[in-house]
């Protein structure tokens, strides 16, 4: 079946990046001209998805004022011939999909926030891609879409995975996988933030998954995890292998974790040195700063 809906979950507090999320919502943080969902949204787009459901919390308003018409700037910048290309890209987000949103009134982890999405995904398979997340595939197939298309082929849920290095994997999870085909392979298990003698391998899942609408009953009966206290969307995962098998798929593609100070710093470093109006003069800013450290 195709995959037509997306779900983005982005109720997480931002405590990685305070004080600047205090007010801001960590998910509206710029890379150089743009706000990091932005991205997001454009790579589910570009790879074909319809209808996208972004799950927010209190004080996240920004956001769906982001992909909304602003009619006062609009009529300011829509006569004034010098100013088109910045009328175009204010507009840009709000004709790119079907945008919804769903408020998540208590944090209680990733797989409370997507069994509020049961009645918006019906009996369809879906995509999730994490807004703490920005992805990207220059000159090739957007991630989400690497993962849509080994769903569709195996009709098994899809966790997008990376080695990580091994002192980082007790940030993510560890996955027990055996290859399969090219860059995919079978997952047996996950386990969440791993201690050193728990982990499997050192490949972790890292912000993009394509998952069937079974897992919503899996998550039902999924057991409280006792220390967190909550569901782990991972333990979730690891019963929906157990009971109609998951595929991980190692990626193309670099990874921003926008929920951190320094890969909100490497995302704008290295987005500014391709942007169309800035990037050569960054390039040289940067070989001249280069010289003083």
């Amino acid at each position: 079946m195709k995959i037509r809906k997306a779900i983005i979950p982005a109720a997480g507090l931002g405590t990685r990046v305070l004080p600047a999320s205090k007010s801001i919502p960590k998910e509206m943080l710029n890379i150089v001209d743009k706000p990091a969902i932005q991205y997001i949204v454009e790579e589910a787009v570009e790879a074909g998805i319809e209808e996208i459901l972004i799950i927010t919390n209190r004080g996240k308003g920004a956001i769906e004022d982001h992909f909304d018409h602003s009619f006062e700037l609009e009529a300011n910048l829509k006569n004034n011939p010098s100013k088109k290309k910045i009328y175009d890209d204010i507009l840009k987000p709000v004709h790119m999909a079907n945008i919804y949103f769903l408020r998540q009134k208590e944090t209680n982890g990733l797989a409370d926030a997507i069994a509020k999405t049961r009645h918006f995904i019906g009996n369809e398979p879906f995509a999730i891609l994490y807004g703490d997340d920005v992805i990207t595939n220059k000159g090739g197939k957007p991630v989400i879409g690497q993962l849509m298309e080994a769903y569709e082929k195996y009709e098994k849920g899809v966790v997008g995975v990376k080695e990580v290095p091994r002192k980082d994997v007790s940030k993510y999870c560890s996955l027990d996988v055996k290859p399969l085909e090219g860059r995919l392979m079978e997952c047996f298990n996950i386990i969440e933030k791993p201690t050193e003698d728990q982990i499997i391998s050192c490949y972790s899942i890292l912000g993009r998954v394509v998952m069937p609408p079974e897992i919503f009953d899996i998550i039902d009966n999924t057991p409280v995890n006792e220390k967190a206290g909550e569901v782990y969307f991972t333990d979730s995962m690891v019963l929906l292998a157990k009971k109609l098998g998951l595929l991980a798929l190692d990626f193309e593609g670099t990874r921003y974790d926008m929920g951190n100070k320094l890969g909100i710093m490497k995302a704008n470093c290295e987005f500014a040195l391709d942007h169309d109006e800035i990037g050569e003069d960054f390039k040289n800013y940067i070989k001249e700063l280069a010289k003083t450290l």
